[in-house]
């Protein structure tokens, strides 16, 4: 069976909710988090195993990819979605598998097929333009799904997964969020985090856990947010975060982050994260009706196959919009664009 998707009512995330599938996804970024606590960015699991080399001869083939599909220059250009990204886009889903077999000779050419989809899903939706929370959780799938066909073993990569394979991932999204300005996906930028990502939060809150001198309130340091931000996922984030919204406080953009850089201690920060990644991410359904279940991530019992019951297997028109997270059909133009065209035009007031 091929991947596909599932979750289209209320009914459908209540059982998602409390199945074992969701148990064990989440189990799996908590004992990736839980591995890098207390590590720099640098501090890698010793020895690396073949497969994650692998892992990242395979993102640098991806990232050789981006060169192929230079934005052409447009005075009058949007401040919405690059249109080559649909170019960039189409190029992976024509190499993906390709690229797999090659990293992991393990792997039947059904596993293959099943990891694929997840990849393909990674960078960002290719109609819309844009990327947000639901991507990155395709990424994270598909290390699950080697995870779940012995291709990693947690035991030895579980902090590399992290340190090098997922940070890797980070820096490749953050140069196609900037070069293709891929808009956020919903408006969940001014409630969320930031405007795409959320796992560089958990897992670098998990990284300051430890830190005897770090707190939450240093974000709003910019030295210090500088001097850490190569070191640790969470400077990194910030560091991100105020390169493209230059024109007011965290406060006023970044309101969430704002409110836990209240918090006392980063190991709270830590344990409220991956509350809210499950409650904001993982059980809201304008994000999870466009998760993929496949042979290594099942749909629950329960839950109707498409077209067996009417309303399953929704429409891109019909289905449901935006709440907290990540959705469609808002456009609403990157920071990443609004600080470019800002640079270009100093009339164009920067969307912050």
């Amino acid at each position: 069976m091929l991947p596909e998707k599932r979750l289209v009512t209320d009914k459908d995330i209540e059982i998602w909710i409390s199945s074992q599938t969701k148990s064990n996804l989440v189990k799996f970024v908590t004992d990736l988090a839980e591995a890098v606590e207390g590590r720099e960015n640098t501090q890698y699991q010793q020895p690396i195993s073949d497969a994650v080399t692998s892992t990242m001869q395979l993102l640098k083939k991806i990232d050789h990819l981006i060169d192929n599909h230079p934005v052409v220059e447009d005075a009058n250009t949007s401040r919405f979605g690059k249109v080559e990204f649909r170019d960039f886009y189409d190029d992976l889903s024509r190499h993906s598998k390709e690229f797999i077999a090659i990293a992991y000779p393990c792997l039947t050419d059904n596993q293959v097929e099943q990891v694929s989809v997840y990849l393909d899903e990674s960078w960002g939706n290719k109609r819309r333009i844009d990327y947000g929370s639901g991507h990155e959780l395709n990424f994270i799938c598909f290390l699950y799904g080697l995870h779940a066909y012995n291709v990693f073993d947690l035991s030895k990569d579980a902090a590399n997964i992290v340190l090098k394979i997922f940070i890797e991932y980070l820096r490749i999204m953050r140069i196609l969020e900037t070069k293709y300005w891929l808009e956020p996906a919903g408006s969940h930028g001014v409630w969320g985090l930031d405007d795409y990502h959320f796992l560089p939060f958990l897992f670098g809150a998990y990284q300051l856990a430890p830190h005897p001198h770090l707190k939450p309130m240093s974000i709003h340091n910019e030295e210090v947010v500088e001097m850490f931000a190569h070191k640790y996922m969470y400077f990194g984030c910030i560091a991100f975060i105020n390169s493209v919204k230059t024109t007011a406080s965290l406060r006023w953009h970044s309101p969430m982050l704002d409110d836990i850089s209240g918090v006392k201690t980063w190991s709270k920060v830590a344990e409220g994260m991956v509350k809210m990644y499950k409650a904001e991410v993982l059980s809201k359904l304008p994000i999870m009706q466009h998760f993929y279940f496949s042979d290594f991530l099942p749909c629950p019992d329960g839950i109707p196959p498409p077209n067996e019951e009417p309303g399953h297997e929704l429409s891109e028109e019909e289905h449901v919009h935006n709440t907290w997270g990540d959705c469609c059909g808002i456009k609403i133009p990157s920071a990443v664009a609004a600080h470019q065209a800002a640079k270009k035009d100093r009339n164009i007031i920067p969307f912050d």
